[in-house]
């Protein structure tokens, strides 16, 4: 019985030696922004009024913020964020312009840093992905993507991205003049 009880003491101490760094370095990991990391906002922060909509696009927690004119539906999606500082743009615009299954023409600054980049019409391959909402900012756009590895992550040209079913879903929510903040 005690060779029994060895043999599994070394079994379970082995495996418990092989764990142990794992469980170390995922302690002493920095901390990644993901879902668990957003924090409700209050519109009363950033708008006089609701308006007819109100969304806020927050870069840091990389989550947008949507309220119904009454206040009564806050819905909160996880977002791609630009890539840096410099495509982001902050302060207050509008939805001018909503699109189902946009077309894509990348803008000169865009062709300077790729030039391999190229107009892509609606369809899988569209960076814009299903839908897209136009903002009053020329080039600037909340809008889905196929590519969901980008979701959480800084890596739009300056766009705010989300998963195509979100865009779908907020598309149907928002209308044209909805109240826009991107912090």
């Amino acid at each position: 019985m005690s060779q029994t009880f060895t043999r599994r003491a070394a079994i379970l101490g082995g495996l418990a030696g092989l764990a142990a760094p794992s469980l170390l370095n995922a302690q002493e990991a920095p901390v990644r922004r993901n879902a668990s990391s957003f924090s409700a906002q209050r519109w009363q922060d950033h708008f006089d009024s609701l308006g007819v909509v109100t969304i806020v696009a927050d870069t840091t927690s990389r989550a947008l913020h949507y309220w119904n004119e009454d206040g009564s539906d806050y819905r909160m999606y996880p977002t791609s964020v630009p890539a840096s500082e410099e495509l982001t743009k902050r302060g207050y615009t509008q939805v001018v312009r909503k699109k189902v299954g946009p077309d894509w023409t990348p803008t000169p600054s865009m062709i300077e840093r790729n030039p391999d980049l190229h107009y892509m019409p609606p369809g899988p391959d569209n960076p814009l992905g299903t839908h897209a909402m136009y903002l009053s900012w020329p080039a600037y756009l909340i809008h889905g993507t196929h590519d969901t590895r980008k979701i959480g992550r800084r890596s739009s040209d300056g766009c705010i991205g989300l998963y195509n079913e979100m865009i779908a879903e907020l598309f149907a929510i928002t209308p044209v003049g909805a109240q826009v903040r991107i912090i």
